[in-house]
Parts: C-alpha cells; sequence; structure tokens
C-alpha cells in the first residue's frame, strides 16, 4: 500500500512563499501534497508590473543584484533568460539644497575607496572632508553586540558624510532611520571589515578588485531585471505550480498545535485544514497575530514604514537633465519631499519608447510617512516640484502611476536579528514543523527572499525525513 503523502501548507503567496512552492514541488513532489494560501487576490505580493503608454512601470522593487545568485538561477530555472537584462551604469548623484552632485567614483555604498573624487566633491565642507580622514587613525571599536548604522559609521567618518552620502544611499533599502537601523542585520560585512583591517576607508580599498577602482562606461550593471517586468517572474512561478493547490483571497485566521503533532489551520470563511508542516511567509504583524505568546512580542511591536512611488511618463522633449545619469538619492538635509529618483529609461533602456522618459520617485520614510496619505493627485504635484530643482521639466505628465505600500517595509532595527534568533529557537521547542521566512526576518531582497524559501524547504525534507 502507497504510503500516505504528508500535507504542507504554506502561508503566503509573495516571492518567498512563491518559492518555497516552488522548491518543494521540484524536489519532493512524490513525498508531499502543497497547499499555498494567500490572503489577497492575486500572488506575487510587492512585485507587481504595470504596462502603459508602451513603457514598463514597476510598482514595487525594480531589480535584484546579479551576484546573489539564487534570483538569476530561478529566472534561468523557468525558461526566461532570454528576458535578463543588466542596468545601464552611469553616474549617480546626491540632491543638495544647491543641486545635484556626482557621488565621488570609487565610493562603495558611501564609503571613500580613492582620495581625489572625494577631495574634489562639492558634497562635503573642508572640515566635514578632515573629520572622515579620520577613518585612516582611529583604532578599531571595541568588540560588543549590535549598533546602528548611524553610530557605527558617525563613529569612523562623521556626522557630514553619513548624512550627505552614506544616509541616503543605506536608508533608502530599508526606507528607515540610519540611526536605528542594525548594523548587524543589514551591513554586518562593515563591521567584519573594521575589525579586520582598523581603518574602514582601507579595508574596504582592499577588498575591491583592482577594475573596480575605475569607472569603466562599458561595464554592465551590478544589478538585473526582466524586460517583460519582474511580474513576469510571477506569472512564471504560478505557471509552474502544477502540483500545487493555490487559494488566493483566504487568510489564515488561526493556527494551532495539535497533539497529534500535526497542525490545524482555521481560514476565512470558516473552514478548516490539516498539516504536517508549516511555511508562514506572512508578514511580522500578521504572524504576530497568529502566534499569541509572548514569546512572540517582538512580531507585534517591531516596525514598518509606509512608502511610496510616483512614476511619471513625458514626452522627451518636455524633459532636459542637467545632469547625465540614471538618478539621485536625497540628503536630509536637502530639504526635499522625495527620497530618490531613477531616471527609469536611462536606467533600463527596455522600459521606454525613444521617444519616453519615465521618471520614478520614492516618497516616504521613518518618521515622514504621512506624505503616503496624500490623493494621487497631491503626490504628483508635490514631485514635480521638486523634480523641477534637479531637471527642465516643462509641461505636465501625460501619465503616472502612483503605489502605495502601507506598513510594507519591515524595519531591522538594533537587536533584531538576536531577536529573530530566539524566536526561532521557541519556535523548534514549541511549533516542531513549523518554519518561518520572508523579508521581515533575513533580508529584504528579491533573493533573499528566494534564499528562504529554498531554506525553508530543506527545514521540511529534515523534518518530515523526507
Amino acid at each position: 500500500m502507497m504510503e500516505k503523502k504528508k500535507r504542507v501548507a504554506i502561508l503566503g503567496g509573495g516571492l518567498t512563499g512563491l518559492s518555497a512552492a516552488y522548491y518543494l514541488q521540484k524536489e519532493l513532489q512524490e513525498d508531499v501534497e502543497i497547499t499555498l494560501i494567500e490572503a489577497s487576490p492575486r500572488l506575487g505580493g510587492k512585485i507587481q508590473t504595470v504596462r502603459k503608454n508602451g513603457c514598463i512601470i514597476e510598482k514595487g522593487p525594480d531589480s535584484f543584484l546579479e551576484r546573489k545568485a539564487s534570483a538569476p538561477q530561478l529566472v534561468r530555472e523557468l525558461g526566461l533568460e532570454n528576458q535578463l537584462v543588466n542596468n545601464s551604469t552611469g553616474r549617480s548623484f546626491v540632491l543638495l539644497k544647491d543641486g545635484l552632485h556626482p557621488i565621488p567614483g570609487g565610493a562603495v555604498m558611501g564609503i571613500p575607496t580613492q582620495v581625489r573624487p572625494f577631495v574634489t566633491s562639492g558634497l562635503f565642507s573642508f572640515s566635514g572632508k578632515l573629520r572622515a580622514a579620520g577613518d585612516f587613525v582611529l583604532p578599531k571599536g571595541e568588540r560588543k553586540g549590535d549598533q546602528s548604522l548611524g553610530q557605527f559609521f558617525r563613529r569612523r567618518l562623521g556626522d557630514e558624510v553619513v548624512e550627505n552620502l552614506i544616509e541616503p544611499l543605506l536608508s533608502g533599502i530599508y526606507a528607515g532611520d540610519i540611526d536605528k537601523l542594525s548594523l548587524m542585520s543589514t551591513f554586518p560585512q562593515f563591521y567584519k571589515t573594521e575589525q579586520e583591517h582598523r581603518s574602514l576607508i582601507l579595508g574596504m580599498k582592499k577588498s575591491l578588485p583592482p577594475t573596480s577602482q575605475k569607472h569603466d562606461p562599458s561595464k554592465k550593471g551590478i544589478f538585473q531585471t526582466l524586460t517583460g517586468g519582474l511580474q513576469t517572474l510571477i506569472e512564471a512561478l504560478e505557471k509552474n505550480l502544477s502540483s500545487v493547490k493555490v487559494t488566493k483571497g483566504t487568510k489564515v485566521t488561526g493556527l494551532q498545535k495539535k497533539p497529534s503533532g500535526t497542525y490545524s489551520l482555521e481560514l476565512s470563511g470558516g473552514t478548516m485544514m490539516e498539516a504536517d508542516a508549516v511555511i508562514m511567509t506572512i508578514p511580522h504583524a500578521s504572524a504576530g497575530s497568529l502566534l499569541k505568546e509572548s514569546e512572540f512580542d517582538y512580531f507585534r511591536t517591531m516596525e514598518s514604514t509606509s512608502v511610496a512611488n510616483v512614476a511619471m511618463i513625458f514626452p522627451k522633449e518636455n524633459v532636459r537633465m542637467l545632469k547625465e545619469g540614471t538618478g539621485f538619492v536625497i540628503s536630509r538635509n536637502g530639504g526635499y519631499s522625495i527620497t530618490a529618483c531613477t531616471w527609469t529609461n536611462k536606467k533600463w533602456p527596455h522600459t521606454a519608447p525613444a521617444d519616453k522618459v519615465i521618471l520614478r520617485a520614492y516618497v516616504g520614510k521613518a518618521g515622514e510617512e504621512t506624505i503616503v496619505d496624500q490623493t494621487d493627485e497631491q503626490l504628483v504635484k508635490i514631485v514635480l516640484e521638486d523634480f523641477k530643482k534637479a531637471m527642465e521639466i516643462t509641461g505636465l505628465p501625460e501619465d503616472y502611476v502612483v503605489s502605495r505600500w502601507k506598513k510594507a517595509m519591515p524595519q531591522y532595527n538594533v537587536g533584531h536579528m538576536e531577536n529573530v534568533r530566539r524566536i526561532y529557537s521557541f519556535v523548534s521547542k514549541q511549533y516542531p514543523g513549523l518554519f518561518l521566512a520572508g523579508a521581515s526576518f533575513e533580508g529584504v531582497g528579491l533573493p533573499d527572499c528566494i534564499d528562504q524559501g529554498k531554506a525553508s524547504v530543506e527545514q521540511v525534507r529534515q523534518y518530515l525525513h523526507l
């Protein structure tokens, strides 16, 4: 008699949940029945692509790092390799009150590795440059627990370099407060560099391959996307889940570990289902509403910020760039409402016809989230006013797309990793067979989510002895 298949429930149909379902099906299809449950009517989470006026506009993330192999690998497995494209390289800028300043050549995530571009940059005063040079002589920090990115970089390079260069570059990734964000949960490699080399600048310089010390305009970019938009990846994943029962528009309202060792899941509408293992890829706040114990209080108190982005389409003749490049970030001392702008058709030429320009602005960050609640028309007006301080624009956009993400950016504040590890330990003892994965835990980038989905498959395999 054939042995009954084990039942695995995946909560959440974002990229993490879809990756878990895909690799479960690929590796354990003969042994498991897979059910994926998504609360919204569509899959993909923040990955959404809009196609209008011949343009491709991303409502959420627009790319992934090529060097993080799991994303390009998944794209190839799904037969989409012919759509893989790298970003066009070009100068990036920082917008201050007095205009656009090039990010100094050789800067790695804002950390200078070449003296001349840094010394000649208009981003910093003479005293700010002198303070940053203190990194060459300062002792390395004492070995201790977690600290904020702001505390770490201010100690090494001073306030001015942090606020005019490092913060706009780094905090934009998490839409967070650099003085709260955890160093060890976001960029532990910087701590390691300091510990090994004492000087952060010298350590970063030594870690670079020789070719990266010079700007090569023909060099391909480090990011990749799909020519049809990232939603193409979601559509291909969904199409490939032939052995997975996918349930959309259904919320898990209750979860209970039964004495038999299985899980009982209560779904919206009052239906019940049983599972031998559960992969939970939902946001931390949703996980905190299902897991009631005090050990999960961190999920209920962990912050998430709200952000929005506004993409505008213009006829090419209506926009004149004052500088040539792919976009700019904004210093907190700049006095602007937007936090960054991508000249999308320059960074990704495939996204627009030759006679169109796409400008994509980002608004909202920790402590400045009320702007997200403005109407579409108000947001377009605010963004356009800021655009005109950095570019020459005539007339209104011929079309636009406003995307809001309420409480969508999990904040990896100081102590995050320690809290997550403590919760993992509690779950392994009290909820064996339940596995947590997703952007709330160990990385917000697309490859990070894919990696966590794949890791949860291995955890299920070991737990079910398959």
